[in-house]
């Protein structure tokens, strides 16, 4: 892509992503919930992750600010042991998967990654993390879904994994009339001086 195609701003995020074998188990246990409720809105299984810190729309320029500090800080951190578990929603309309495992060790990353971001200068709506994995929304007027959906799984308890990555990602949010999409700006080894783009 030459500079004068790229978008002035990016929506820009920044996260850990669970490993595919740990999405696939969560994705059988969903399975009859995707067979019940067509009319969700279900994120592609790809894009599941776990949001450190929500940037939002930035220009394009300020991303590769971040680039050196987050490489730094993923360095300076260890991978971490989560697990995918339970379920609940927002506003009886946002189906999620809880987080277990290292869960302090995880909010320490994120308080690290936003330290690291407001240094760049980079201003942000700093929200108390809640770890979890977004699934679903419901459409307008059919708040009934995401609270059965939530119940369905409520007892899922994946098997551990490593967490062992940090990534940017940026997502394609006012730029087309089709459904959201992630992409890895970059991404980091956690615990690895030698950072690895993606």
């Amino acid at each position: 892509m030459n500079e004068q195609n790229q978008p002035a701003t990016v929506r820009v995020f920044i996260a850990l992503a669970p490993p595919d074998h740990a999405k696939e188990e969560l994705a059988r246990e969903l399975r009859p919930a995707y067979d019940a409720h067509p009319r969700m809105r279900w994120n592609r299984i790809e894009d599941w992750h776990i949001t450190l810190a929500f940037l939002g729309e930035l220009p394009a320029e300020t991303v590769p600010l971040l680039r050196p500090p987050l490489a730094k800080l993923a360095a300076d951190h260890q991978p971490l042991c989560l697990a995918l578990r339970g379920s609940g929603n927002f506003d009886d309309r946002v189906v999620w998967s809880g987080i277990d495992g290292d869960l302090d060790d995880l909010h320490m990353l994120a308080a690290d990654v936003r330290t690291a971001v407001k240094s760049c200068g980079v201003a942000f709506e700093d929200r108390p993390l809640r770890p979890h994995l977004t699934l679903a929304r419901s459409r307008r007027g059919d708040r009934s879904s995401a609270a059965e959906i939530a119940e369905g799984f409520a007892g899922f308890t994946g098997r551990r994994w490593p967490a062992d990555r940090l990534h940017l990602v940026g997502s394609n949010v006012g730029r087309s009339r089709g459904p959201i999409h992630y992409r890895d700006i970059e991404a980091w080894a956690l615990g690895n001086e030698n950072s690895t783009g993606s």
